[in-house]
């Protein structure tokens, strides 16, 4: 599947589905919109995010769980501040992934496929 007009809605409704106190990388990002090779698709869909209120962009880290040095809504620290706010601890920019990253439980994998 291509990136199109519809991929970004995709990302963001991705994106607004992670809760308070978890974050999600680029690439499970990239894979639950659709394809597993758009985690570079998420970075330019949440660098253009229309409404940073409702779509939590800052609960996105790389695959090592470090915040973007680029985070378009005030920088990196910003985004610190905002994922600390969530409950989510960052020393040195990063997140424990073993304890914060979402795991979306599907229809699919209640049901054992």
């Amino acid at each position: 599947m291509k990136p199109s007009g519809n991929t970004f809605a995709l990302i963001y409704e991705v994106v607004r589905q992670i809760p308070r106190g978890k974050v999600a990388t680029y690439g499970q990002i990239a894979a639950l919109a659709g394809n597993r090779r758009w985690a570079r698709v998420v970075g330019y869909a949440l660098h253009a995010n229309p409404d940073p209120d409702g779509i939590p962009c800052y609960r996105v880290v790389n695959r090592n769980g470090e915040v973007s040095s680029a985070f378009v809504f005030g920088g990196k620290n910003r985004q610190i501040e905002l994922l600390e706010a969530d409950g989510i601890p960052c020393p040195d920019g990063r997140v424990d992934l073993s304890v914060y990253q979402w795991r979306r439980v599907t229809a699919d994998y209640i049901r054992g496929e």
